[in-house]
């Protein structure tokens, strides 16, 4: 225990930099890409090359290793007391067709480096420790996104899960079995006495306020609909402005209402029109319909349905006003998350500790920490990313970022593994 003190009470940072720098370097190697990203879909041979690689890695880490019924990789650093609930850390190494080197695989070696660094000081904790890589967060390749946290958070049944298939037609679960990681363990989550995940920012936040930790309070709610607007399709030159049904000039407004409902509604709100397609799609005919993708964020839940009733009203109104009818599918639906005030403590005093400049920030993308906090305290790490860019090739981080990103992620398992333990944080 006095080496946990020690470490909590110290100044130094402890991780090995360049040794993080160095495994990430190396994972990215595995799915390349000309423009310096990585392209490794989820459960294809690179993914398997990637997970064998944190596996030797964990297991030259005197981890025991773990995998359950849809994949997710448990690597254990055992405690004094096996009896008590482990302090949790990763996130997931599948990236998106061109994504970056840091996404995910940061929160996963980061973890990967606490467990390194805790070897190195000889310092055993009271909970076991655990590394976990998430399969399928980014759900590229398979619906739905976030898909291992999800079945061990009892939120999809691993048959349904197993059942989903790409885009040839290949199952989860033939290609977990092609890829020799489904696993015998059992896939519900066993307690979790603490979950922390640490990521680089994907937004640009943290970089133009010239902060090195984001300390995460929690995730923007998520509201999406599908969107149909149906006018008439029409010669666009014997057809008068005035008696066209057009509905791309629907589309415009409700373009436009959404971002003014995001503008109105702030701080925390983003609204966003992903996805808008005109049919039939000829340049000389008024378009007959419009389909479009709605997406609604805020960290309040009433403001959030404020936005949506606001957009509501213009649809109406536009629809009136122009001889359209709509219709207005949910497709997603998650409510705003605020993490544990313990664990959002402990990743703001390990900052302050340090010295490291930090910032309250709130995650407006979705990760494996939302849903892990239905089973335990949990929190985040934010660090900068270079423009706020990800999901893309060009994804850039600073060593000294991610270090620090790191040593926050030490000493907050460590605090949180010590409360665990005197009981001053329950899962």
């Amino acid at each position: 225990m006095n080496a946990v003190l020690d470490v909590l009470q110290s100044t130094h940072p402890h991780v090995n930099r360049d040794r993080l720098w160095q495994s990430l370097m190396e994972l990215a190697t595995l799915g390349a890409t000309a423009k310096g990203g990585v392209c490794r879909l989820a459960l294809t041979d690179l993914d398997r090359k990637a997970r064998d690689l944190f596996v030797q890695w964990c297991e030259e880490a005197g981890c025991t290793v773990t995998i359950d019924g849809i994949g997710n990789i448990f690597a254990r650093r055992p405690g004094r007391n096996p009896n008590l609930p482990p302090v949790m850390t990763g996130s997931h190494i599948d990236t998106q067709p061109t994504g970056g080197k840091f996404d995910g695989c940061f929160g996963v070696l980061a973890g990967v480096e606490v467990l390194r660094t805790l070897n190195d000081l000889k310092v055993e904790t009271e909970a076991p420790l655990e590394v976990v890589v998430w399969t399928n967060e980014e759900g590229s390749r398979f619906p739905p996104c976030m898909m291992g946290s999800g079945v061990f958070a009892r939120k999809f049944t691993l048959a349904e899960t197993l059942a989903k298939v790409d885009a040839d037609g290949v199952s989860v679960g033939d290609a977990l079995n092609a890829i020799g990681y489904a696993g015998t363990r059992a896939e519900s989550g066993h307690k979790v006495g603490a979950y922390f995940e640490a990521h680089i920012e994907q937004g640009p936040i943290l970089e133009d306020e010239k902060k090195t930790i984001g300390v995460v309070l929690g995730a923007l709610g998520q509201k999406w609909f599908d969107l149909k607007l149906r006018g008439v399709e029409a010669h666009a030159g014997p057809t008068p402005m005035h008696l066209r049904k057009d509905a791309l000039v629907g589309a415009a407004a409700v373009v436009a209402a959404v971002n003014a409902a995001a503008l109105g509604h702030q701080p925390h709100a983003c609204g966003t029109v992903g996805c808008l397609q005109a049919y039939p799609g000829s340049r000389n005919v008024i378009p007959g319909e419009v389909r479009m993708t709605l997406d609604f964020r805020h960290l309040e839940p009433a403001r959030l349905d404020s936005m949506i009733a606001q957009v509501r009203q213009v649809i109406d109104e536009t629809c009136a006003k122009h001889g359209l009818s709509y219709e207005m599918e949910p497709t997603a639906d998650f409510p705003p998350l605020y993490f544990d005030k313990g664990c959002v403590d402990a990743v703001r005093d390990a900052a302050n500790g340090l010295g490291l400049s930090n910032m309250d920030i709130v995650s407006g993308a979705g990760h494996d920490a939302i849903f892990l906090a239905e089973l335990g305290p949990a929190g985040m790490i934010f660090v900068p990313c270079e423009g706020g860019i990800s999901h893309n090739e060009i994804e850039n981080a600073a060593p000294d970022d991610l270090a620090a990103g790191c040593a926050v992620l030490l000493r907050a398992m460590l605090a949180a593994s010590a409360a665990i333990a005197s009981g001053q944080l329950a899962a």
